[in-house]
C-alpha cells in the first residue's frame, strides 16, 4: 500500500501515542490527501505547527502527500525567526488577545489579573469559540479540546497541556513569551474590561464602611462597575504572581 514516512519533533510528540514519539513512522495513503489532514489524523492540531518539510522542502498545509514522501513536522519556534523558510504561519497578531474554552475559567481570570484581554464564558459553544478566534478581532484560542483546534478557520491556537491552573498560567506565559507584556491589576477579573483609579469619595456608597475608612486608594471597572482596593486578597494575588513570574512551573508546588 502507498505510504509516507512522518517524524514529529519536540512538544508535538505530546499528541502522539508512545510508540510513535520521537521516531519515524509510516502512515498509509488512501487516495489524494493533504499533509494537514494526515497530520491531524495522527492527532496533532495544525495550530501547533510552524514548519513542515516534505523531502527537505518547506510546504503548506495543502500539500498533497505522495507515496514515499518523507515528512518532518516542527512546532512553533520560540527563539528563531523561520519566516524565510516556512510557508505556514499567518502574520503574527499585533496584540496578544485570547479566547478560552469552557474548561479554562480560572486561567482566564489569571490572565486578566496580569492585564491580558481574555474572553471567557462557561457556555461558549465550540462553533462560537471558533468564530471568535477567526473573526476580525483575531484572538488566540486556548483550549484543552484537540478537535476544536483542528478546525480549519482557526489560525492561532494553543492546546494547554497542564490541568492545574497555576501551572497553566506559567505554561501560557512561557509559550507566548508574555513576561515583558504584563500589566497587573489593569483588567477586571470578572468581566474583562479595563479598570482604573477613581476618586475615593466616588465609591463611598459602593463599598463597606469599614473598607472605605481603612483604605485610601480605590479602582473601578469600566464595564461592570466592580470596585477594587488593596486588601488581603490583593496581597495574596501579588504573592501568586510572584510565583508565576519568578519561580517557574517546577517550583510552583514548593
Amino acid at each position: 500500500m502507498p505510504a509516507a514516512t512522518f517524524r514529529f519533533y519536540e512538544e508535538l510528540n505530546d499528541f502522539l501515542p508512545p510508540q510513535r514519539r520521537k521516531r519515524e513512522f509510516e502512515l498509509p495513503l488512501r487516495g489524494p490527501v493533504s499533509v494537514k489532514d494526515m497530520i491531524e489524523s495522527a492527532g496533532v492540531p495544525h495550530t501547533e505547527i510552524d514548519l513542515i518539510l516534505a523531502n527537505g522542502r518547506s510546504v503548506g498545509f495543502g500539500y498533497g502527500v505522495a507515496d514515499g514522501d518523507r515528512i518532518s513536522v516542527y512546532p512553533v519556534f520560540e527563539s528563531m525567526d523561520i519566516s524565510p523558510v516556512s510557508v505556514l504561519r499567518p502574520e503574527p497578531l499585533r496584540r496578544t488577545r485570547f479566547v478560552l474554552d469552557t474548561h479554562l475559567g480560572k486561567l482566564s481570570r489569571y490572565l486578566r489579573l496580569l492585564g491580558f484581554d481574555s474572553l471567557y464564558r462557561n457556555d461558549y459553544a465550540d462553533a462560537t469559540l471558533a468564530e471568535i478566534a477567526s473573526s476580525g478581532d483575531k484572538r488566540i484560542l486556548l483550549t484543552r479540546d484537540l478537535g476544536l483546534l483542528k478546525r480549519k478557520c482557526i489560525t492561532h491556537g494553543y492546546f494547554v497541556r497542564d490541568t492545574d491552573p497555576d501551572r497553566q498560567m506559567v505554561e501560557v506565559l512561557d509559550r507566548f513569551d508574555l513576561r515583558g507584556a504584563i500589566r497587573p491589576f489593569t483588567r477586571c477579573t470578572h468581566c474583562n474590561h479595563a479598570i482604573g483609579n477613581v476618586e475615593r469619595e466616588s465609591v463611598r456608597a459602593r463599598v463597606p464602611r469599614r473598607v472605605f475608612l481603612r483604605y485610601a486608594h480605590f479602582a473601578a471597572c469600566d464595564g461592570c462597575g466592580r470596585v477594587y482596593w488593596p486588601g488581603s486578597h490583593y496581597d495574596g494575588m501579588r504573592a501568586r504572581m510572584a510565583r508565576w513570574l519568578d519561580n517557574g512551573p517546577e517550583r510552583l508546588s514548593a
